[in-house]
């Protein structure tokens, strides 16, 4: 129900459904195509729980939900018709080449990358038990856990030819009937048997190539056959198009994949896969530690995915990638950083965060520690960046590889074990990412928090004489909480910033300082509200009152309207919003928090009146 909830939320809040051009998701994120990213509201999606951040990058507006993004995904799917109407590909704004390149990459590669990581991590099992003599090759054993690890490899064409068909706006599964002919047992025979890599097709000729685990060709022949599809489309009566349009697309399609397309595709990728290590060559550690570097930089903008089909281009090419190896400290040593802020911190809500961002990050996903932790702060997630590329300069310098396509996760190790056994490749990748997680560990616990947010709240106060006080007064009266204790985990893990909570025991919200009503939500339960010293807060009346749809709300100022300490703002039914099944607990919240040194609760009392002085922001004075 929760994920409906937040599927409908955003899908309203990007536009509606007749906004969205395409929807894929990748590990964290929903990735949309928007005709008009203007009519998305990117601060109220920021808002929803459930949403980490959301980012527009490359041509796509990305919300980040983290774990849960398939659920929510699958959520969106259920109550819209996405998934049966592909978007024509010049759907939508137009764009840059690069951003029109990213969003081809992401939204073709993201779907089936999860088969793929699955049968990689497979593979590496497999390894770990040949090198443990536990499972020896040319065993019946064997065979069945290689088919079922290669399967997702060697029949890659078939499921690229879905998607890529599919992202292209023609019939998928004719996408994969195309890849399938490119790896049919007959045509690979002829392959292998074949003394001159040369046949004929109605005496056009055909050079033999192998296409098991490609990339290139069949995406390019499903943009080619999706152009055929849609332009028969055009001519062809509605009575029997569905069935001749892809009869004539496949018959065109496939004898020129195998003629030229597939050929010349097939030169160019040498071309740029040894280009690719040609330049690594030149300076192996300059280069890693440059990946390494910038690599959760090119996360943090959504670009990251333009490397996937040049890893997975290595890969079949020469069996092997250098590239993905180099990511591995990249990714520890975002999670050492965060870990040591875990450490460091003194605050509960930034210490659970923290430790929740650091688990996922060793399984490959830091984008909540990222966003939750390491870039709000910014000094971790700098810190975190530099040693990085001292775990790739090691991995550079030994030049390691990896077997096959994974995301960069603590069991992607056992996908660099080579089958003769373990070598210093696999060991500098490990040795590699320990050095950047232990140094982004160190340098942050001492260095990654600024002074000022070290002390505990409790006993150090970071005011001083250089230090300029705003107070903010209680807008309600009630029973004071911490905002750790709100039943709301985007609110008590401090995500949307700090500040207090109350339980109101009267149904009336005032103006806490002379200022103005910035927004009134529609549904009344929520004001954002800025003071004249520029402190903006966010007065939540209640959890999921949104859902109320403003019944039991009424408001007594409008968006835009200068207000007075103590003016009434709104007014609402406690009892009411209790019996409807809601709780009232109020989260007021200081958004702009990062502007400020600190922000602490100075009311020492349980219960709290209206005008109380509740919130003291420390400011540097200009």
């Amino acid at each position: 129900m929760k994920n409906k909830q937040l599927a409908e939320s955003i899908i309203e809040n990007v536009g509606g459904q007749e906004n969205i051009v395409s929807l894929v998701h990748c590990a964290t994120r929903l990735r949309f195509v928007l005709k008009d990213e203007s009519k998305a509201d990117a601060e109220i999606i920021k808002k929803q729980t459930g949403v980490i951040t959301v980012v527009q990058s490359g041509g796509q507006f990305q919300v980040v939900i983290g774990n849960n993004v398939a659920d929510v995904f699958n959520a969106i799917m259920d109550i819209t018709s996405l998934n049966n109407t592909p978007a024509p590909q010049e759907a939508g704004p137009k764009k840059g080449i690069v951003s029109r390149l990213i969003d081809l990459v992401s939204s073709i590669f993201i779907p089936v990358l999860v088969v793929l990581v699955a049968g990689g991590i497979l593979k590496g099992i497999v390894s770990l038990l040949q090198v443990c003599d536990i499972v020896q090759e040319k065993t019946p054993t064997f065979t069945f856990l290689n088919a079922i690890a290669d399967a997702p490899f060697y029949y890659l064409p078939i499921i690229l030819g879905f998607s890529a068909v599919k992202k292209f706006g023609g019939n998928p599964y004719v996408g994969m009937a195309i890849g399938g002919a490119l790896v049919y047992p007959d045509i690979t025979e002829m392959l292998g048997k074949a003394i001159e890599l040369q046949t004929e097709f109605f005496n056009i000729p055909i050079k033999l190539i192998p296409y098991k685990s490609s990339v290139f060709p069949v995406i390019l022949a499903a943009w080619f056959y999706s152009l055929l599809e849609r332009n028969f489309n055009k001519i062809m009566h509605d009575s029997f198009k569905k069935f001749i349009s892809p009869l004539l697309g496949i018959i065109i399609t496939v004898p020129l994949t195998f003629a030229l397309i597939g050929p010349v595709v097939a030169f160019l990728c040498n071309i740029v896969a040894s280009g690719i290590i040609y330049v690594y060559e030149l300076n192996s550690v300059i280069a890693s530690m440059l990946l390494a570097g910038l690599w959760q930089i090119m996360v943090v903008f959504g670009i990251h995915w333009g490397l996937v089909p040049f890893a997975i281009n290595n890969i079949t090419v020469y069996q092997q990638d250098f590239m993905l190896p180099i990511l591995f400290p990249a990714v520890f040593a975002q999670v050492g950083a965060v870990l040591a802020v875990m450490m460091r911190s003194k605050d509960p809500q930034v210490k659970a965060l923290a430790s929740s961002s650091a688990l996922s990050g060793v399984f490959g996903v830091t984008e909540p520690a990222i966003y939750g932790v390491n870039l709000p702060l910014k000094r971790p997630f700098v810190i975190g960046c530099l040693s990085a590329m001292a775990g790739g300069a090691i991995i550079g310098y030994f030049k390691s590889v990896i077997f096959s396509f994974s995301f960069t996760s603590i069991f992607a190790f056992l996908q660099m074990i080579p089958s003769d056994g373990l070598d210093d490749k696999f060991f500098a990748a490990i040795i590699g990412s320990i050095v950047s997680f232990m140094i982004a560990l160190v340098v942050t616990y001492l260095f990654g928090i600024p002074k000022d947010k070290k002390a505990d709240n409790a006993e150090q106060s970071p005011i001083n004489s250089q230090t300029q006080i705003d107070t903010i007064s209680s807008p309600m009266t009630g029973k004071l909480i911490n905002l750790n204790q709100v039943n709301d985990p985007t609110f008590a893990s401090g995500l949307m910033g700090k500040g207090a909570a109350i339980i109101p025991t009267i149904g009336e919200t005032v103006a806490p300082e002379d200022g103005e009503v910035v927004s009134l939500f529609r549904t009344k339960h929520a004001i954002g509200f800025q003071t004249q010293s520029g402190a903006e807060i966010l007065i939540h009346i209640g959890i999921d009152t949104v859902k109320l749809d403003g019944e039991h709300f009424e408001a007594h100022v409008e968006a835009g309207q200068k207000v007075k300490k103590g003016d009434r703002l709104v007014s609402f039914d406690i009892e009411a919003i209790k019996q409807a099944g809601f709780e009232v607990t109020t989260p007021i919240i200081i958004t702009n928090s990062d502007d400020y040194i600190d922000v602490q609760c100075i009311f020492k009392q349980d219960d709290v009146q209206q005008g109380d002085a509740l919130l003291a922001l420390s400011a540097k004075k200009e």
